[in-house]
């Protein structure tokens, strides 16, 4: 089993030299994978439910720095040359498809095909609300977007035509350099699991319990009908154990991502790095 990491866009993680840092030394130490989320807006007094605490609150100051995703990844990319990036999720009902699809396939081309774009419907009735986009049927518009996507990279001469997006005969380039970059799906919802299991390349479950939790979600997404040996499946928990590594293998987990904020100091991100890499990936 692999190991990620999601350290990558937010307060320290924002800057160029920790990003570089962090990059270079994960690649250089054996993590498969860079992770990166995304909030295009927070709020000091939200009254939208975080999932995935038992509080409900984002432990994210809404005040830190919160990159783009696709273009903090871009510099991680671009200091190494072996190593995957990931959005870990990209909150794409948020976002004009097309424009999503350029940016991917951009990345992916500049990476060498490293890009897996993770993508999620969104929680945040407030950020929707501040992007003009209404929070309602927020999944139907994520399932048809990714069919867009999916025909931008597909297709030289595209068309398409939707209850939220349509488009006709039109080309965008680049293309991936593969013949399409995979699309995980977030969340640890039976819908979520749903969406995975029906239209994914792939499940990130993100802040999970333990390896019960992973197991229980797992059944689910086993049970509907799809095998679980086509999908990508990585899983960040709460509260991981080295000793958890074998567990997860065992039940079909692809990559641990570790969750965790890089120091401040450049100087020392490398050293943070290390002694990640000194813990779990022995195992």
């Amino acid at each position: 089993m692999q190991l990620g990491l999601h350290a990558l866009g937010i307060g320290a993680g924002a800057r160029r030299a920790v990003i570089d840092a962090v990059a270079v030394a994960a690649e250089a130490t054996g993590f498969a994978t860079l992770w990166s989320g995304e909030h295009v807006v927070m709020v000091d007094r939200a009254s939208s439910r975080y999932p995935y605490s038992a509080d409900g609150r984002i432990a994210v100051p809404a005040e830190a720095d919160w990159l783009d995703p696709l273009i903090g990844l871009s510099f991680a990319a671009a200091a190494t040359s072996t190593i995957r990036v990931a959005t870990g999720v990209l909150l794409l009902p948020e976002h004009n498809p097309v424009v999503v699809a350029k940016q991917a396939a951009s990345l992916d081309v500049l990476s060498g095909g490293r890009l897996t774009l993770g993508v999620g419907v969104g929680w945040s009735r407030e950020e929707f609300d501040a992007l003009g986009v209404p929070f309602a049927r927020r999944a139907a518009r994520t399932e048809e977007y990714v069919a867009a996507l999916r025909t931008l990279w597909r297709e030289d001469v595209a068309s398409f035509t939707g209850d939220f997006v349509r488009f006709d005969s039109i080309r965008v380039y680049p293309k991936p350099p593969r013949p399409t970059i995979p699309i995980v799906f977030g969340g640890n919802s039976d819908s979520a699991l749903r969406r995975a299991a029906t239209l994914g390349d792939g499940w990130y479950g993100f802040n999970l319990d333990g390896v019960p939790e992973v197991a229980d979600r797992l059944a689910f997404l086993g049970a509907q009908g799809r095998d679980l040996a086509d999908l990508r499946i990585a899983v960040a928990l709460r509260d991981p154990q080295p000793e958890d590594i074998a567990q997860l293998a065992a039940l079909g987990v692809d990559e641990l991502v570790l969750v965790a904020g890089p120091p401040d100091d450049p100087a020392v991100a490398g050293e943070w790095v290390s002694a990640l890499a000194d813990r779990w990936l022995p195992m």
